[in-house]
This record gives C-alpha cells, sequence and structure tokens, in this order.
C-alpha cells in the first residue's frame, strides 16, 4: 500500500518568489526517483506564500531515502531564509 504525504510550506514576506523557484526546481529530480508514484506542487489561489507538495510514495522507506537526497537536503539549507515558521509535513495511510 501506497503512502501519501501532505507537506505545507509558508513563505517569509516578500520572498515567496524566491521559495516557488526553489521548490519547483525539486519536482523535476524528485519525479525520477524510485517510489515516487506521484509528487505535485500547489500554490494557493488567495494566498501567494502559501504551497503545497502532494506526494505519494511506494512505502516509508522511499520516502526516507527521498528525505536524504542531496537536492532535498540542499533545499532544506536554504528553507531558513525564505520560510515562515516550521513546514507541516504529515504522512497518511490510506483508509477507504
Amino acid at each position: 500500500m501506497s503512502l501519501c504525504v501532505i507537506a505545507h510550506i509558508r513563505a517569509r514576506q516578500g520572498r515567496q518568489e524566491e521559495l516557488r523557484k526553489l521548490l519547483t526546481g525539486l519536482v523535476g529530480p524528485t519525479r525520477k526517483e524510485a517510489g515516487c508514484i506521484r509528487y505535485q506542487l500547489y500554490r494557493n489561489n488567495v494566498d501567494p506564500q502559501d504551497f503545497t507538495f502532494v506526494e505519494e510514495w511506494e512505502s516509508d522507506a522511499s520516502l526516507d531515502t527521498h528525505l536524504k537526497k542531496p537536492h532535498l537536503q540542499a533545499a532544506f539549507a536554504a528553507f531558513s531564509d525564505l520560510v515562515d515558521g516550521t513546514p507541516a509535513v504529515n504522512r497518511y495511510s490510506l483508509i477507504a
């Protein structure tokens, strides 16, 4: 059974476009990773500081491997200047 991840990330005021570029740069490399079923980035239509990833992975192990990839680690390092607060990342399992 696959694993769903919802990750909410809020940009610092005035840093939305920089964060958008950083986050969109993750999409291509991540979609090529083993175990990635779906990796989509959304931006709130009303609040341009609000970004959300909707992800689907084959397993917890494939997600854990993703979190160690160099492109993701580089993004995490840049977050402190671009992100307001701590991103909310939650794992979900399908129940119905």
